[in-house]
């Protein structure tokens, strides 16, 4: 029988349960403070054989907009910058190029344009190969480097805090926020790997997005007949 009457309420029903306890099935990272979050999401992603990264930076009226495939013996993907699209291929240390003619039209020297040649008729849909002693080797296949795009990319300033949990991509995250949302916003998973996710640039200088971590993804040199020589194959068509 249930006795009722002030102060006489237990016992009717048993017990109350529990909360359900919010980290339960999560890595655990929620309850840890704002640095150990971060330094275990870049180590996390340092570790990591392969992602995808893609979003936006922007500098002043200066910027770019990419989505690349990274891995251990180089990357592939578009990067997209002053109203011009290219695609990106680097294995291990050969890099390609490939683009449309406007892209190779907006390229083309004075002296091209002088002696009316047009290098967009014979780059067209053609992989050109950039040799490592190219002013622009070293600027192009940074975007194929996976450390070298995790570091220049993820860098926050600013005081960290813990923020909001959240979902990204179905995933459930954590966030560590730099100078009150100012310095940045990184979204790191609860689920599995602290991988970072997401991350809003502070001073509004873009997104990135990261996925598919660890995931294999094709990589290989394109066929000869794909490819034409930066070094002379392309001086000595257009001479």
């Amino acid at each position: 029988m249930c006795v009722t009457g002030a102060g006489l309420l237990t016992g009717c029903g048993g017990e109350e349960e529990p909360p359900p306890d919010p980290d339960e099935g999560t890595n655990g990272l929620a309850s840890l403070p704002a640095a150990t979050i971060e330094e275990r999401a870049f180590t996390a992603a340092s570790e990591a054989e392969s992602l995808r990264l893609s979003g936006s930076v922007t500098a002043g009226e200066a910027g770019f907009r990419l989505d690349m495939r990274l891995g251990p013996e180089g990357g592939v993907g578009e990067v997209s910058t002053q109203g011009a699209t290219f695609e990106l291929l680097r294995v291990e240390d050969e890099l390609f190029i490939k683009a449309d003619a406007a892209f190779w039209q907006y390229q083309q020297s004075e002296d091209e344009a002088e002696r009316d040649i047009d290098p967009s008729t014979k780059l067209e849909g053609m992989y050109v190969k950039v040799p490592p002693e190219d002013p622009s080797y070293d600027q192009l296949s940074g975007f194929t480097d996976k450390a070298l795009m995790l570091d220049l990319l993820l860098g926050m300033e600013g005081t960290r805090e813990t923020g909001d949990r959240g979902m990204f991509n179905n995933v459930a995250t954590i966030s560590v926020v730099a100078d009150e949302g100012a310095g940045g916003v990184l979204e790191v998973s609860l689920i599995g790997d602290p991988y970072p996710l997401r991350l809003e640039r502070g001073g509004e200088a873009g997104e990135i997005r990261m996925a598919e971590w660890n995931e294999e993804f094709p990589l290989r040199a394109p066929q000869d007949e794909q490819i034409v020589d930066y070094g002379d194959q392309i001086l000595k068509d257009a001479g």
